[in-house]
């Protein structure tokens, strides 16, 4: 098949990827009922609480989920019964598909879409279970309605967040597929149209199309889904169309899905390259027995004549051997049983002397996890209904109104928004928690909200402006904010971001933002011939944090901060880099903007910062390897890199976040009792979910199991 990539070319957009680009899903958040992205045409995700009607019953969008293989993912519940289900939306866009081709699709979809054995019998061979396949008269989509687990446990996100597996468990794996894929070519099916077949081939058998369900005890299902027959149905006819699947495909696909999870990535580290299970030196060397099985499945060697027949021998296979007994270097060689010639053994200590120095970077080198950094997390009270004293009343607090905290509060988080939460964190206190922003008059020094505590119109407020406090206020730090400096970047043209070494320092930024730097040749000769173009945020705060920070709060500097800046909101900023883009055009612009605005992107690529000092820190980190990303990196994978809260604490352009409130004895403790609630786990997981950094470490990376764990 065709790189996924290379699909729906007749929509122009700039990542080539229309289909996993953020903006149809930004455009469906910004404008009421949008139906179309509005910058290349290509249809915008469905409104939450959006209505689809099928044959058995009608299904409301609760949330978008993200993409998996040819479409969209969409939790959601049927109505009548309020029991939770998953939508995924496929799509055949008019610029790609012709009306005929629409309809026979169509067709086709509701025909085929979801199998089930033939006699009635109900029988978990594990395959997702699918409740309806519907085909939208109205609009160029078809809805596959399922429910049994959840779509985010695909076995390509499990091995970026587990990493590889131990044999046994590939072993395990290996067994439940083959048990399925003899389920699925030997028996009796149906289809929705009452069609019976003997037999069916997967067709479509990979890492994001097999899910895993891990129970407590830490044993795992897995599950297919994502069958080719209905999967292909949405290729652009323009692609050329996969030949019908054969079952020793399925065997091959299986084998190369285990040879990934035992090796534990897909591609080669020095070359960018997919695996070559060709390559003795990618296998692991701690079960040769699984090796020759797997050589096997994915036709290096005498293939299998069945899955059955695959899985008889899987069962039958000696245990874990240590990779010592039958060690081949390629599939067909003989064993090895005589000694080593003097130039091999040479070549061998050069080896272990490169893999000593690999261990040795591996174990020192690289970013490792040092189990008392997260001391501090492990003392914090574990969520809301724990936060002790808490007072009685109704609280008005505020923030600036354009600020962060403003914006977050918007934001959507377990199927609520923040603001929502936060209204009556602790559900068995009477305590009520309101916010009511507020607008400075005078925009260069935004402090409203503090004057509104100050004269007790307010009981607290949040803001990261607390430089000129007074005595009767308190502040409590909440989280970390920050802002990220981001140029042009496209994955197919990245060489402003390349050209800058993915990095700028304080001073360049300052002599940008205040005219003294025009072109970027004048930071460096081999950097493009292009004209600067400096844009600022809108929100007060984060212009206040800049100048701050970058100019010194230098009257001169900020006077010509003031007369030479675009200011421009960050979305609309990211728009015009992807318009002049779109129009094959090299753009000059440069901008900044809060992380909560910044970081799920990828218009604009975050630099990394360097102040006088120190070296440049990034402190967006790559999820899988653990280390900071560059410009090399797709940062269209927003789940792909997370904020590392360490190296955060060294950003030049980071700074905390305050609760501020009185510290009149006389006035109940409304600010301090929010403060205390937003730094237990549960808080402080919220907040990070919404963009913010927390205030101190957390188990793993992007802090998902640390949150998970957390109600």
């Amino acid at each position: 098949m065709a790189s996924f990539e290379s699909f729906y070319q007749e929509y122009p957009c700039s990542y080539n990827s229309p289909l996993s680009c953020d903006r149809p899903f930004q455009t469906a958040q910004q404008i009421k009922g949008a139906k179309f992205c509005l910058e290349c045409g290509f249809p915008a995700t469905l409104a939450q609480e959006a209505e689809i009607k099928g044959n058995q019953g009608t299904y409301q969008i609760a949330s978008f989920v993200g993409v998996r293989g040819l479409g969209r993912l969409y939790s959601g519940v049927q109505l009548k019964d309020k029991q939770p289900v998953l939508i995924k939306e496929y799509l055949l866009p008019n610029r790609s598909f012709n009306e005929s081709e629409i309809q026979k699709r169509k067709d086709t979809f509701k025909r085929v879409g979801g199998v089930s054995l033939a006699d009635s019998r109900v029988q978990n061979f594990r395959l997702v279970e699918t409740k309806e396949a519907i085909a939208d008269e109205k609009r160029e989509r078809c809805y596959l309605i399922t429910q049994g687990i959840e779509s985010s446990q695909t076995l390509g996100k499990y091995l970026i967040e587990k990493g590889s597996m131990t044999s046994p468990d590939v072993r395990e794996v290996l067994n439940q597929g083959l048990q399925t894929l003899q389920f699925l070519h030997t028996q009796k099916l149906r289809f929705p149209s009452n069609q019976v077949q003997l037999g069916i081939t997967h067709g479509n058998i990979s890492l994001d199309s097999t899910l895993i369900k891990v129970e407590n005890n830490q044993k795992f299902s897995i599950y297919f889904c994502d069958l080719a027959i209905w999967e292909n149905l949405f290729i652009p006819p323009i692609i050329p169309q996969p030949a019908p699947a054969r079952p020793e495909q399925d065997l091959e696909s299986l084998g190369l899905l285990a040879f990934s999870l035992w090796v534990g990535r897909t591609t080669n580290f020095l070359s960018n390259q997919p695996l070559d299970p060709r390559d003795n030196q990618q296998w692991p060397d701690t079960d040769s027995h699984l090796k020759q099985f797997i050589y096997r499945l994915i036709g290096l060697e005498t293939p299998f004549e069945s899955a059955e027949a695959a899985r008889q021998a899987l069962l039958k296979l000696p245990k874990e051997d240590g990779g010592k007994s039958s060690v081949r270097s390629s599939p067909g060689s003989q064993e090895i049983k005589k000694p080593l010639p003097m130039p091999l053994l040479l070549l061998l200590i050069l080896l272990l002397l490169l893999l000593g120095g690999g261990i040795w970077y591996w174990l020192w080198g690289r970013k490792t996890d040092n189990p008392n950094q997260y001391i501090q997390w492990s003392r914090l009270v574990r969520n809301f209904s724990e936060v002790p004293n808490v007072p009685s009343g109704q609280f008005t607090y505020t923030g600036e109104k354009d600020s962060t905290w403003s914006f977050v509060l918007t934001q959507s988080v377990d199927n609520s928004r923040l603001g929502d939460l936060l209204t009556r964190p602790k559900s068995d206190a009477t305590a009520t928690f309101d916010y009511k922003s507020v607008l400075s008059s005078n925009i260069n020094n935004p402090t409203k909200s503090l004057e509104e505590v100050q004269t007790n119109k307010k009981d607290f407020a949040i803001t990261s402006l607390v430089d000129n406090i007074t005595d009767k206020l308190a502040k409590k730090p909440v989280a970390y904010d920050g802002l990220l400096v981001f140029v042009a970047f496209n994955k197919r043209d990245s060489n402003l971001a390349n050209a800058l070494g993915g990095q700028i320092n304080l001073e360049q930024l300052r002599q940008i933002y205040t005219g003294k730097i025009t072109n970027w040749q004048q930071i460096n000769p081999k950097l493009p011939n292009l004209a600067v173009k400096p844009f600022a945020p809108t929100e007060p705060e984060a212009i206040s944090k800049f100048q701050e920070i970058v100019l010194k709060n230098a009257p001169q500097d900020e006077a010509l901060f003031a007369a030479k800046v675009t200011k421009l909101d960050t979305t609309k900023t990211q728009n015009l880099i992807r318009s002049e883009t779109l129009e094959g055009r090299s753009t000059g612009i440069i901008s900044f903007g809060i992380i909560s605005k910044t970081s799920s992107q990828c218009t604009g690529y975050p630099l990394a910062i360097a102040d006088a000092k120190k070296s440049a820190i990034q402190p967006l980190f790559q999820k899988r390897d653990r280390r900071s990303i560059n410009p090399s990196d797709d940062l269209c994978q927003h789940d792909d890199y997370y904020v590392d809260v360490t190296t955060f604490q060294s950003y030049p352009l980071g700074y905390p976040i305050f609760v501020v409130y009185p510290k009149d004895s006389n006035r109940l403790p409304g600010g301090s009792t929010f403060a205390q609630m937003l730094t237990t786990r549960q808080g402080q997981c919220l907040l990070i979910k919404v963009g913010l950094v927390a205030l101190q470490p957390m188990p793993d990376d992007i802090n998902s199991y640390a949150c998970k764990s957390v109600p």
